[in-house]
């Protein structure tokens, strides 16, 4: 993790805004990531670290997400990817499993998407 993604995480953390095993969840999920291979900085995993901190928050907190349909255009994207497909399946499986956070479909699919992008980064 790079200097501004750690910053963006203790901003979080700090913030009060997230709850810290949401924040712990996200973190470890990171690590993961990293621990694979991928190149996990700011420029890389910022909007994926960002969008699932407040999607998990939501749920955590008992708010709804509101569960939009997957286009045409999402659906392609991600049949190009289905190494990212697994892996957002796995982790809104984790974050069921840990946090009792049901991540709707919709969800799991903009997660896939940035973790395709995190793919096209490259590897460290």
């Amino acid at each position: 993790m790079d200097e501004r993604l750690a910053i963006r995480v203790r901003l979080f953390r700090e913030g009060g805004q997230v709850r810290p095993e949401v924040v712990e969840f996200v973190v470890a999920e990171l690590a993961a990531l990293d621990a694979e291979g991928a190149l996990v900085t700011d420029a890389s995993a910022g909007l994926l670290t960002s969008h699932l901190m407040f999607a998990l928050s939501r749920l955590v907190d008992g708010e709804p997400i509101t569960e939009y349909g997957t286009d045409a255009q999402v659906a392609a994207e991600l049949a190009d990817h289905p190494e990212a497909v697994r892996r957002a399946r796995a982790v809104a499986a984790r974050a069921r499993e840990r946090l009792g956070a049901a991540l709707p479909e919709s969800e799991v699919n903009f997660l896939g998407l940035h973790l395709a992008v995190l793919a096209r980064h490259g590897a460290h």
